[in-house]
């Protein structure tokens, strides 16, 4: 009976990558909601207006999803908007954000990265993994790098067969 093959290569590394995306990643849709729309002409803010707006909205289809609250326009918004705009959605919506939808991402990864146990990386050699099918903000490799620094043995970024040295304690 022959042996199972084994790489030894991978079995004797001191290399530990971490996919930040499977990591940190939230699959929850973020949804989008311009109020530009509410406001008269696109740019001013009439209150009685503005609540008709939010009372007829469907704000059912922000359903279990993050909801992204942005006004694209220049107009000044009162922070009660804001606060009637949550008012509305926070019945639906998972969350509801005063952000842009990649604000939104890179907070909701924050988030996740604050929680992690990161003294497990102790005089680790730890490659942050580069490529994948989800989208990692930068933002988010470089606040990976602040919380392993001075934890890690040493930061790479890439692929194992092929990484760039990022820092070496």
């Amino acid at each position: 009976m022959q042996e199972p093959i084994t790489n030894k290569v991978k079995a004797n590394t001191k290399l530990l990558t971490l996919d930040l995306a499977k990591l940190f990643h939230d699959p929850t849709p973020v949804a989008e909601l311009d109020i530009k729309e509410f406001l008269h002409m696109g740019l001013l803010l009439k209150e009685t207006d503005f609540r008709t707006h939010l009372k007829e909205h469907d704000w059912s289809k922000y359903e279990g999803k993050y909801l992204s609250v942005y006004c694209s326009s220049d107009a000044i918004i009162a922070p009660w908007a804001w606060m009637l705009v949550t008012t509305h959605a926070h019945a639906f919506a998972k969350e509801v954000f005063h952000l842009s939808p990649s604000e939104v991402s890179h907070e909701l990864y924050r988030r996740n990265a604050e929680a992690h146990e990161w003294s497990q990386y102790q005089n680790k050699f730890i490659l942050l993994k580069g490529c994948g099918d989800i989208h990692v903000p930068d933002s988010i490799y470089l606040l990976a790098t602040n919380y392993l620094l001075g934890t890690a043995k040493k930061i790479m970024y890439g692929e194992a067969c092929s990484f760039v040295p990022v820092w070496k304690g």
